[in-house]
């Protein structure tokens, strides 16, 4: 009857029980925190899934350097002429990029020469054909060479990839393999679940298909780290030079008018004001005493 009697005397006089608010706090607390989404995985997925595909990403990338290696075919020594049209061009353009490293009288000497001689087709490898239309690429055995290297190179790069995701898709489509411990947004649900078509799953939870493709772009400090910067080990490199097989070797682009690019290059070393680095070096040198 106290008991009673004191409880009415609370809720007459307004004041709530302590035991009621701490109550209340739990279920709102609970009610604002959000579910935790719980997937009950056998832990074998990490030994016969995630584990094979590392595995097999990590050796692929190892061993495609040597297999590029092995089917790139060895370029042909070019002749003498064609070796002075290319190293001609790289003359005027190291002598734009290098120009406030020499002397007015210097650059304008070289400058000069370059200019009348790119004008005139001193340089040209055949300048007979100066004037004509461009040869068609594909009569070019050196064209056609580089084409075929690029194809090698393409093939080195494609067909195991399509190896392992045939592989992946026949033996571990559908599979839910692990949970990243951070949040993201749902813009990378597309990319973490692919092969997985379920729309309330939370967006750190990672498919099978999705791991292969994780592997494929992140593993290249993996490959620097087993390889070397200078062992063929750089994919984004490779790919470069495999969409320009040509671009480390010939100057030129197969099609492309030499004496276009001569042309273009006088007009860039004609339009080309010097700056000497050294101008006034004695004052500067002084003034900061």
């Amino acid at each position: 009857m106290l008991l009673l009697s004191s409880q009415r005397a609370q809720v007459s006089s307004g004041v709530e029980d302590p035991v009621l608010q701490a109550s209340k706090k739990l279920r709102k607390a609970a009610m604002a925190a959000p579910v935790e989404q719980s997937i009950h995985r056998d832990p074998a997925l990490f030994y016969w899934i995630l584990f094979p595909i590392t595995i097999v990403m990590i050796l692929t990338g190892v061993l495609r350097p040597y297999a590029t290696v092995l089917l790139a075919s060895t370029p042909k020594k070019l002749d003498l002429p064609a070796q002075r049209e290319q190293r001609s061009l790289l003359r005027g353009i190291n002598l734009r990029n290098n120009a406030s490293a020499i002397s007015p009288s210097a650059f304008a000497a070289r400058k000069n020469y370059m200019i009348s001689a790119y004008k005139e087709g001193t340089f040209l490898k055949d300048p007979q054909n100066r004037g004509k239309p461009a040869a068609n690429p594909m009569t070019d055995p050196a064209a056609m060479e580089g084409m075929m290297g690029m194809m090698k190179g393409n093939m080195a790069m494609m067909v195991p990839q399509t190896l392992i995701m045939g592989w992946i898709n026949a033996f571990f489509a559908g599979y839910v393999i692990m949970k990243l411990p951070f949040p993201l947004t749902l813009r990378f649900k597309s990319m973490l679940q692919s092969g997985v078509a379920t729309r309330d799953l939370d967006v750190r939870w990672v498919s099978s298909l999705s791991w292969y493709f994780l592997n494929l772009f992140g593993l290249q400090s993996v490959f620097i780290f087993i390889l070397g910067n200078e062992n063929a080990a750089n994919q984004m490199a490779q790919q470069m030079s495999q969409m320009n097989p040509g671009a480390g070797v010939n100057m030129f682009q197969p099609g492309q008018d030499p004496d276009k690019v001569f042309q273009s290059e006088a007009e860039n070393l004609e339009v080309l004001e010097h700056d000497y680095i050294l101008k006034g070096v004695e004052e500067r040198l002084l003034s900061s005493i």
